[in-house]
């Protein structure tokens, strides 16, 4: 199917009016600097930009950060002249939350382009107003013929590749913004908490990559006020902020949020870490991730405070969102004939089985932060992901996937495919029963992208179990090439809303297609 680009509609000049007007207030510092300070009069300013997440036909969830308390104030309208608006009084912004906060926002209309602006208010004058910092995003089709696309990878600011200015900082984002999609998956990494960003890197070819820092960015975070830092830091970048404001999220998290590979209940042995206990890290980490993300299920949605849940995109997508991290075992060599926990958790695992049933959406792609079929390996003995490279029967967490590829056979679930990053390349992987150990599920495909923002990696070993066939793959040949050596890695969803059908696109920033692959509605692994 050709690639049908949508043109942007002119009401953007709202957003870059709103962006530019942000990132006047906050350009980015020279390397050293430390985030703004606070002040405590004047009036209130919303420098870090706008995000909205999680938008449904109906409903959206908008964020802002001000850099004192403040109340906040959402108009939305059908045009960009703000001539007929609608006002949603949002929360008193304060230190309990680092001076986020976020609005939801109901009764929208379906299918349509949505303007909003937010204004910050003193809390003890409401006439002593900031600047509108504006945004606008798209709800979700009610009719199946206007079709979805949408864009998604992972990993930013990993392996010390941080906000470079002498490149124009995170350019894939502008980038991704002109593709102009209905909404952006982050599949998780969405920081690098345990990644130190030093003021320069030289590079194998003698070249000097110069980062941005804070100071929260100069140890791995530990405290509370570091992983705010953390998740604070992307915001320095102007193509991102903007980004935020045109084109609505959906956040899922993995293990770079609090640390690399963490499982619940692990003691460590960083001698970087003063703190231990990687519950109370992750505790903390999550604190920040709500503050810093419009995640509905962190904000008062039904079934809240977990990061799992379903995003519906009209007659034609359900989103599934998974949390592969906070319900797992611990990582071990993966050999165990039983295991009930797995990567996901039997709760976890009830829910999504539940929910696929229920689901009437035409494609129910499933968001993991994980990998299926690729070996990740956590040391010398264990592993990280489901696979634990034995190509026999299901042994470890392979046995709760086994369980849900077989109930989505079995329920004749139809229009799944699985979409991650982690791995930092990109590839398509088939999976078939005739080629697997394990036979009782129905095709399917599942598709890798990312790094937006970090180190690139040669790929990993695939694990014969589930039957993957490796139909496309690029990676370098070196372990972390950084993003001035090697393009940033992205992936498109495009459902044509004629046929139905679901065309995924691995791309490249620069514009380049990898590959490209068609799959028809109502079928299973094509």
């Amino acid at each position: 199917m050709p690639y049908r680009p949508r043109v942007p509609s002119p009401d953007r000049r709202t957003v870059l009016r709103g962006s530019l007007a942000a990132s006047a207030a906050l350009t980015l510092p020279v390397a050293g600097a430390a985030a703004p300070a606070f002040a405590r009069s004047g009036r209130p300013e919303a420098a870090w930009g706008v995000q909205v997440g999680d938008v449904t036909s109906s409903s959206a969830l908008v964020w802002v950060r001000s850099d004192r308390p403040a109340r906040m104030v959402v108009e939305t309208s059908a045009t960009e002249s703000f001539r007929r608006t609608r006002t949603w009084h949002g929360p008193l912004l304060g230190p309990g939350t680092d001076f986020t906060g976020t609005t939801p926002l109901y009764g929208l209309p379906p299918g349509e382009q949505v303007h909003y602006r937010v204004t910050l208010a003193a809390p003890d004058d409401p006439r002593r107003t900031g600047k509108p910092v504006y945004g606008t995003f798209r709800t979700a089709p009610a009719r199946r013929r206007d079709g979805v696309r949408f864009l998604w990878s992972g990993d930013i600011a990993g392996q010390g590749w941080g906000i470079n200015p002498d490149i124009g900082g995170y350019r894939v984002y502008d980038e991704m913004r002109r593709l102009d999609p209905d909404f952006f998956l982050c599949s998780g990494d969405t920081i690098y908490a345990d990644g130190v960003i030093e003021p320069s890197v030289t590079l194998p070819d003698g070249r000097v990559w110069r980062n941005v820092t804070t100071e929260e960015k100069a140890k791995v975070a530990e405290t509370l006020a570091e992983y705010r830092g953390n998740f604070r830091y992307n915001l320095l970048d102007d193509n991102f902020r903007r980004f935020n404001a045109q084109v609505p999220a959906v956040i899922q998290w993995d293990d770079h949020e609090v640390r690399n590979n963490w499982y619940p209940g692990q003691i460590l042995d960083d001698v970087r870490y003063t703190e231990k206990n990687v519950d109370v890290l992750a505790a903390r980490s999550m604190q920040a991730f709500r503050d810093y993300f419009p995640v509905s299920t962190l904000h008062g949605a039904p079934g809240g405070d977990r990061v799992h849940r379903v995003v519906r995109h009209g007659p034609m997508l359900d989103l599934f969102v998974l949390d592969m991290r906070t319900f797992r075992n611990a990582n071990s060599p993966g050999r165990q004939p039983e295991d009930t926990t797995g990567i996901l958790g039997a709760g976890q695992l009830a829910w999504l089985k539940r929910e696929l049933s229920k689901s009437r959406a035409l494609w129910k792609v499933i968001a993991a932060d994980m990998p299926l079929g690729l070996v990740v390996a956590d040391g010398a003995t264990n592993f990280e992901a489901v696979s634990q490279g034995d190509p026999g029967t299901p042994l470890g967490r392979e046995l709760q996937i086994a369980e849900l590829l077989r109930f989505i056979k079995h329920q004749r679930i139809t229009g799944t495919l699985w979409l991650t990053a982690d791995v930092h390349y990109t590839a398509a992987q088939h999976y078939a029963p005739e080629r697997a150990a394990f036979k009782d599920f129905s095709p399917f495909w599942e598709f890798v992208t990312g790094p937006l923002a970090a180190g690139q990696f040669p790929s990993n070993a695939l694990d014969g179990t589930f039957g993957p066939d490796q139909v496309f793959v690029q990676a370098p040949d070196r372990a972390n090439v950084s993003p001035m050596e090697t393009p940033a890695l992205f992936g498109e969803v495009d459902i044509d809303g004629d046929s139905g059908e679901l065309t995924v696109r691995l791309r490249e920033q620069g514009g380049s297609v990898l590959f490209s692959k068609a799959l028809q509605p109502g079928h299973v692994g094509q």
